[in-house]
């Protein structure tokens, strides 16, 4: 238990201080708990084979569904933005705003929160935050605001269906919760979280939400944008508007279907390969290959560390501090995730409790509670740290590369620290609400 507590620990902390790229650190992390797993004989052999170590290859057999979802929705989104699809609707909302500095900053923030609801996180957050740039800098505005709002509100977008975010879809997976129940639990709350996020930004950013324009000038220059500009053949962009539509509607089914997210994210993903006449290769380069090895290290980790006892001690652990009241275990567990995503990363606290809830439940305690809790408490506990999500990373990497402006700790911590925590207060009282008047769904 020591031995591989202290790899899990040391890995996260080496993602945390970022002194790795956090798929090198996952993969070392995982290669590490291996050898400690075999030398201790921590693995038996599965069915059909003598070797231990073939107990690795069972572990990532559990989560290969998530891979294929990652995989297929990568090529899926890679395709249509080829296409010009995203750009197309990202310029038509921004047209809306006629260049004004407040309205742009809530479209904004509307994209942001739908992109990463309809295409994950990385991409959503990557396609709005290269589009704020472009606009702020033909606008003259400072980018600091829109950023800000994208790296935040991208965690709320995350909580609006099953297959929005990474962490989300992990929890899902894990435990098996259905896709429309989405909508009664985590929906409503992206929407209130982003909401909160989106006042305390525009408050904290007044002063720069302002232009150096006239009203006039704005307008023409967003005029002057063209939505068809990455538009190359409209037969395809118009077959990848459908092939996207076609996929959301089979996560919401795939249930009714006895398949599983990987088969509709793949099947979406090669069907709009195959009709826009794109090179395969060039689509498959354009998988988060670093994010695929981050996981598969991560569930390495945490496999070998489950198969100690050490999380299973953890569980009881929890239930032993609450005094084996659920309501208890729901709270300290929210807070906890609230915490600590910030800190190391929503994801690996996520597969980390991901086998303590599972023990959680042999003792007897409702557990579908406690997946809720721990998805809306780990993807909005990213918020606190620049480094917290993956939104965070990929928006201000961004800023600082394209337009030399840099989002130090001490602003974001003073911002994002301060939303989280009316983020933290509201999200209690949702969950104690859900509990109190029984508001979970039945499955």
């Amino acid at each position: 238990m020591v031995a591989l507590g202290l790899i899990m620990v040391g890995t996260y902390a080496l993602i945390a201080f970022e002194v790795l790229h956090k798929s090198l650190a996952a993969m070392l992390g995982a290669i590490a708990a291996v050898i400690a797993a075999l030398a201790f004989g921590l693995f038996s052999p599965p069915p059909g084979s003598t070797r231990p170590f073939d107990h690795v290859h069972e572990i990532i057999g559990h989560e290969v569904g998530i891979i294929g979802v990652l995989v297929g929705t990568a090529i899926l989104v890679d395709v249509a933005s080829r296409s010009g699809l995203f750009h197309f609707i990202a310029v038509k909302i921004v047209k809306r705003t006629k260049g004004d500095p407040q309205q742009l900053f809530f479209f904004i923030t509307l994209l942001a929160v739908l992109f990463v609801a309809l295409l994950t996180i990385a991409p959503g957050t990557l396609i709005v935050v290269s589009l704020a740039l472009v606009v702020t800098k033909s606008l003259d505005l400072d980018p600091k605001p829109y950023i800000m709002t994208i790296a935040i509100c991208a965690n709320s977008g995350a909580l609006v269906t099953l297959a929005s975010g990474v962490c989300t879809l992990m929890l899902a997976t894990a435990s098996g919760l259905p896709y429309m129940a989405f909508f009664r639990v985590t929906t409503p709350m992206a929407f209130i979280s982003a909401g909160i996020a989106y006042l305390m930004l525009k408050r904290f950013y007044k002063a720069q939400l302002v232009s150096k324009m006239t009203a006039e000038e704005q307008a023409e220059v967003v005029a002057g944008f063209d939505e068809w500009a990455l538009v190359k053949d409209r037969r395809i962009f118009y077959r990848c508007a459908v092939i996207l539509g076609l996929t959301i509607v089979g996560f919401a089914l795939a249930g009714k279907m006895n398949v599983g997210l990987d088969m509709i994210a793949i099947t979406g993903g090669m069907a709009a390969l195959f009709l826009s006449g794109n090179d395969p290769e060039d689509a498959i380069k354009m998988v988060k290959w670093p994010v695929i090895l981050f996981f598969v290290g991560l569930f390495i980790i945490i496999g070998a560390v489950e198969a100690t006892g050490l999380l299973s001690s953890l569980a009881l652990w929890i239930v032993g501090l609450s005094g084996g009241s659920e309501l208890a275990t729901l709270m300290l567990m929210s807070v906890f995730a609230l915490l600590t995503s910030g800190v190391v990363d929503n994801i690996p606290i996520a597969a980390t409790f991901i086998p303590v809830i599972r023990t959680l439940g042999e003792q007897g305690i409702s557990v579908d509670p406690l997946w809720w809790s721990l998805i809306l408490a780990a993807n909005l506990g990213g918020n606190s740290t620049p480094v917290g999500s993956i939104s965070s990373v990929i928006a201000l990497s961004a800023l600082e590369k394209e337009r030399k402006i840099k989002i130090g700790w001490g602003e974001f911590l003073k911002y994002g620290g301060a939303i989280l925590a009316i983020q933290s207060t509201v999200i209690l009282g949702y969950l104690l609400l859900f509990s109190t008047l029984d508001l979970w769904p039945v499955r």
